[in-house]
């Protein structure tokens, strides 16, 4: 059966969408649906949920960082091994970069260059009728994106939604669901998003209630018949987003290193790459038999004095240095650095393979795109790769040290910034997240 998909999608953040996109995936896979999820921008916290309620990967697609023949790989990939594909937007449909048109981060590129069918997702709090002309405007907005239908979210009563589900069906467009306010449903948070996939206990239980209340609200058949095959391109050999930095690849895998993207995992994979993973919570280091250490983003500022302990961690870490590169991005470059302060002003030791140090205790967040050209040779890339890729972080660097500037940085625009990043000797990091080289080759 040709696999079909569709975008949950919303006017803005904030409007339940990831409510919605885990009670559909959830409703689906207990039908027997071989469902996944996918997410449109930089996000690595939904896709877990994704993962975790389908037990297929969740991919990142982005129309800003990701050149087509990278975007056109891991939508294919996306689209493999299921029968349905649910992407969830992020942000409000439109919302991205002014430019490039078709390329500036938003949902809407991704929507109309695969030709997924959007279900608007509207919050109808405080308001009845008047959703029509929210649902009208969107529907109408870009000739080349479909709005398929509109989903209800935090209906009051049952009057609520037929008020609002009238004056929808009035402008032409189908209410394919009224899901009710459920206060239990709502998912913990913390300052980077929802609270991780594996941290959460009860997940099983939640999505069994999630599932419930999709098959009680929601018109499961009108929303897979909505679902169409994607407008997928030719692609041929699968695209690497980042040539792997070696052959065995150290990674750092546990509660405060875990942001690592489905895609880039593929791709490395696909190129011949084997990952073998270590907890610095649990104390361990990376293989010596490994030619490459990864430390992904994650939550080391909460776990901090727990990092500060693990002895064998830093030594192994700072043994494997020597001879290997060793690459630590937003949270990993955090504690590559000589001390990182938590949220209540303790300053906490960390492995000091870099001069820098950081604090979590004054918050103050650095968002957006980035792009980057190395200056240096790392675990990256060669000097003069150019890398695309996304920063979010509350952390700030509190004393920048003595070591080289990594890379020379601009914004979304291509407006320069500072120097972003650190070297020293094979170990190299950053505050920003790659998502793909400028450059992306075919994997072998």
């Amino acid at each position: 059966m040709m696999t079909r998909g569709l975008m949950i999608a919303a006017p803005r953040s904030g409007s339940g969408k990831t409510t919605l996109t885990l009670a559909i995936l959830a409703a689906l896979r207990r039908r027997g649906v071989a469902v996944r999820g996918a997410k449109t921008g930089p996000d690595y916290i939904d896709p877990a949920f994704h993962e975790a309620l389908t037990g297929l990967s969740s991919l990142n697609l982005d129309s800003w960082a990701m050149p087509a023949p990278l975007l056109d790989g891991v939508m294919a990939q996306a689209y493999s091994g299921c029968d349905v594909v649910v992407t969830e937007a992020s942000m409000g449909l439109f919302d991205g970069l002014m430019e490039p048109q078709g390329a500036r981060g938003a949902p809407a590129d991704i929507a109309a260059r695969y030709a997924l069918p959007v279900l608007l997702v509207l919050d109808i709090s405080g308001q009845g009728q008047s959703a029509a002309a929210t649902a009208l405007g969107f529907a109408r907005l870009n000739p080349d994106v479909r709005v398929a239908g509109v989903i209800l979210n935090r209906v009051g009563s049952p009057r609520h939604a037929a008020m609002a589900t009238q004056a929808i069906n009035a402008v032409g467009l189908p209410v394919l669901g009224a899901f009710g306010r459920d206060a239990g449903l709502q998912l913990p948070e913390r300052h980077l998003g929802l609270v991780q996939a594996r941290e959460h206990d009860g997940l099983d239980a939640l999505a069994t209630r999630l599932a419930a209340q999709a098959e009680r609200d929601l018109d499961l058949d009108a929303i897979l018949t909505c679902a169409t095959a994607a407008n997928l391109p030719a692609t041929g050999r699968q695209a690497c987003a980042l040539p792997p930095p070696g052959q065995r690849i150290a990674v750092a895998n546990d509660a405060a290193f875990s942001f690592l993207y489905a895609h880039m995992v593929a791709g490395w994979r696909a190129a011949g790459a084997e990952l073998l993973p270590f907890s610095p919570l649990a104390d361990e280091g990376p293989a010596p038999d490994c030619d490459a250490c990864w430390l992904p983003g994650g939550y080391p500022e909460l776990h901090a004095g727990q990092l500060a302990q693990a002895a064998r961690f830093r030594t192994e870490l700072a043994h494997f240095a020597h001879t290997r590169p060793v690459h630590g991005e937003c949270g990993g470059f955090m504690v590559l650095g000589e001390s990182l302060t938590d949220k209540a002003g303790e300053t906490h030791r960390m492995t000091g393979l870099l001069g820098h140090a950081t604090s979590f205790a004054t918050r103050r967040m650095n968002l957006g795109y980035r792009a980057a050209t190395l200056r240096h040779d790392c675990a990256v890339g060669a000097a003069g790769t150019r890398l695309r890729g996304h920063e979010f972080h509350y952390a700030t660097l509190t004393d920048p040290g003595t070591d080289e500037p990594l890379a020379d940085m601009q914004d979304g625009y291509g407006t320069p910034r500072p120097p972003g990043g650190l070297r020293r000797g094979l170990v190299s990091g950053t505050f920003f997240h790659v998502l793909a080289t400028d450059q992306v080759a075919a994997a072998p």
